[in-house]
């Protein structure tokens, strides 16, 4: 048995998904597409995969995400129909944030519910993700003008399964506080190893390497230290609070038009300035991750709108409703900034962590293919 694994966005949380699953599961075979010209990839990536996966005998499930058209690329290649399929859903099309609903490719959308149809099993990163599809279906199918197809959500529901996108927390216990370490380690149901902070099983060289990039490249990039005294802004906008929340999930994975101006951050004042102003009362730094869950596991507060996926996986004490009570908060913090660097987050992280994730993610891909086919 061999899995096929397809990724028409080999870059972001896309190649980061299917690096992690061809690493530790066995026998998996990956193909992709670099991680531009989004729009190209999602309209001929299919024609591009026919011409360039040998056929073998020896596949017998499918993972991709929903970049690509999988109605295309089954009906130009029927040994592909014949496996198991299954399509993978970071974002989707029929609620991805447009600065006008006229502006809205079609297509895409389209695309991605003949996609569900032909699957398998549809499986979406977050509960949120799956309703906001499949509740959308109807509406979105009421552009066509005439004959329009009916019950699709319906067909599609059955299929659909959420499973949480997997990450691996790294050791951040050198950027930590003591009492957030513990915390953390409680948590993670990790284990201590030498003051160091350990996954569940000893996490592979390559997974330590992943583990050090991360927060070699998180702190350069929002040039803070890490977990000390951090918190995290959403943009108190309503009008763009969709668009902002892509960013802070994954900038690197969605058109160009909706990128740029959000990817910033707010630093209140640099570390070297601080000198010898107490831990508790040196002023916040303000950033803006990306990562929010990793950003959380390094001990950031997170502030979050009370919409969108948010309230699925961030406690209500972490959300706000109006930018008002944003200000309102930020104000509090920046004043008490000691609040932050005492406090121990109340939420749950341990969920999304590839330890956690691991026998979902091993038991939906080991499942042979479908009998009647």
């Amino acid at each position: 048995m061999s899995i096929l694994i397809i990724e028409a966005f080999y870059g972001g949380s896309h190649k980061q998904l299917v690096d992690l699953l061809q690493e530790e599961l066995e026998d998996c075979v990956l193909y992709t597409l670099p991680a531009k010209k989004w729009h190209w990839r999602a309209r001929t990536a299919a024609l591009y995969f026919f011409q360039n996966i040998p056929i073998s005998e020896r596949y017998s499930i499918l993972f991709a995400s929903s970049v690509i058209n999988l109605t295309e690329l089954v009906a130009l290649r029927p040994d592909l129909g014949k496996l198991k399929k299954i399509l993978y859903f970071h974002e989707n099309q029929l609620v991805y944030p447009v600065k006008k609903c006229q502006e809205r490719d079609f297509q895409y959308g389209y695309n991605q519910i003949l996609s569900c149809l032909v699957a398998d099993v549809v499986v979406f990163n977050s509960v949120f993700n799956m309703e906001s599809f499949l509740t959308s279906i109807g509406k979105f199918m009421k552009l066509i003008p005439d004959h329009r197809p009916k019950d699709l959500e319906n067909i599609i529901r059955p299929k659909c399964q959420v499973i949480y996108f997997p990450i691996r927390i790294p050791d951040v216990s050198r950027f930590m506080p003591e009492h957030k370490i513990a915390h953390l380690k409680k948590t993670l149901s990790l284990k201590g190893n030498g003051g160091a902070v350990s996954s569940v099983s000893c996490p592979s060289q390559p997974e330590q390497r992943d583990s050090d990039n991360l927060l070699e490249n998180f702190s350069s990039e929002n040039d803070v230290h890490v977990g000390l005294d951090t918190i995290q802004q959403e943009n108190p906008n309503n009008s763009s609070m969709q668009e902002s929340d892509s960013k802070a999930t994954d900038s690197s994975d969605k058109p160009s038009s909706h990128r740029g101006h959000i990817e910033q951050n707010l630093t209140l004042l640099p570390s070297d300035m601080l000198g010898g102003v107490d831990a508790q009362q040196r002023p916040l730094h303000i950033i803006w991750p990306h990562r929010w869950l990793e950003a959380v596991c390094c001990g950031c507060y997170p502030l979050c709108p009370k919409d969108l996926v948010y309230p699925e996986i961030f406690p209500a004490e972490y959300l706000y409703s109006t930018p008002e009570q944003l200000s309102k908060r930020l104000q509090n913090f920046c004043k008490r900034p000691d609040i932050i660097r005492k406090h121990l987050y109340k939420g749950e992280t341990a969920s999304f962590s590839w330890a956690v994730l691991r026998g979902k993610f091993r038991s939906l891909l080991t499942t042979e293919s479908r009998e009647d086919l």
